[in-house]
């Protein structure tokens, strides 16, 4: 009998160390679980992280492209500029002159230019006599003494102004009265 409690007693100390055994490797197996939740969420993160500057990035290079174009665009209209004042200048010498041939010719193919800059971007800067002087859209070269109906307003404009798109490339040159 003795042998067989002691058999009894070995097979409870077997039973209960291979419950122990089952715990520690459960507790084991879970620890593993979370240590792999764990690195796949760190993972998702750099993921996202990494994305998320991609894009960043493509859409900044995106932007600077078109400010690039935009750029190369303006130099090209400012050098042109020169042009459009020596048409506006040499049509109205021939508008005083009168009616001619040339002067339509002339005519044509200064709305031919104006057209085709425009159809890029290029546009006048409107601005006319009496307006209200504002220092964010011309620039006074000089102050004339006027009469009160043109007092803080433009009393002329010396040079046109321009813009690409919304940005002014050349503010247009006016004297305002005094």
């Amino acid at each position: 009998m003795e042998n067989e409690e002691l058999k009894d007693k070995n097979i409870q100390q077997n039973a209960e160390h291979e419950i122990d055994n089952q715990g520690i490797e459960t507790a084991d197996h879970l620890t593993e679980k979370e240590q792999l939740e764990e690195q796949l969420a760190n993972e998702k993160d750099k993921f996202l992280r990494l994305f998320a500057e991609f894009e960043n990035f493509r859409k900044r290079t995106a932007r600077e492209r078109i400010e690039l174009f935009a750029t190369a665009n303006e130099d090209v209209m400012k050098s042109v500029l020169p042009v459009l004042d020596d048409f506006d200048r040499a049509i109205s010498q021939m508008e005083t002159l009168g009616e001619s041939e040339h002067l339509t010719g002339f005519n044509l193919i200064s709305t031919k230019l104006r057209d085709n800059l425009s159809a890029k971007g290029l546009s006048l800067v409107e601005i006319k006599k009496g307006d209200v002087f504002n220092a964010d859209i011309a620039e006074a070269i000089t102050q004339i003494p006027a009469g009160e109906e043109f007092k803080g307003k433009v009393f002329d404009v010396v040079e046109n102004g321009y813009k690409l798109g919304d940005k002014i490339i050349r503010f247009p040159k006016v004297v305002i009265g005094q």
